[in-house]
């Protein structure tokens, strides 16, 4: 299984989804269909939904960045606690915090519509709270790949 708590500290995201938490958790539904991970385990995740004064807040004091982002993605376990816990088989595990900001988001949409935007900017997230990461060219193709599936499967 694997679930989001969301909360929503700026207002106007229910100006572009009215209930965030069921939109999200119906997409994690059809997606833990198609990822055994996510049947043999029970994950869970917060997503907070702000703007650009609380990212640039937390992207400063964080990641020493006195600037706005899009996301920021904090994951509760480093990669090797996270295997480890996969194979104990632990029945909760917690993979952290996603913060996303809507004003630097919706400036990044370009031809694409809003939901694709916003499912393609948590599910990045996600992929960084598993474990995966973009520093190298095929780190980076690796993320993209599973952040691909995780799209295709959410719809």
């Amino acid at each position: 299984m694997i679930k989001a708590d969301v909360l929503v500290a700026n207002k106007d995201w229910k100006k572009h989804i009215k209930i965030p938490s069921f939109y999200i958790n119906k997409k994690l539904r059809k997606i833990k269909k198609k990822f055994s991970i996510f049947e043999k385990n029970n994950f869970e995740f917060t997503i907070l939904l702000s703007g650009d004064n609380a990212v640039k807040k937390l992207n400063k004091e964080f990641r020493k960045k006195n600037k706005t982002t899009d996301i920021l993605s904090f994951p509760f376990h480093e990669n090797e606690d996270l295997n480890t816990l996969l194979k104990k088989k632990k029945t909760k595990i917690y993979l952290g915090d996603i913060i996303i900001n809507l004003n630097k988001m919706i400036s990044k949409i370009k031809y694409e519509d809003f939901f694709l935007k916003f499912d393609k900017t948590w599910i990045h997230g996600l992929a960084h709270l598993l474990g995966y990461r973009h520093k190298s060219n095929r780190d980076y193709l690796k993320m993209t790949k599973l952040e691909n599936k995780l799209i295709k499967s959410s719809k």
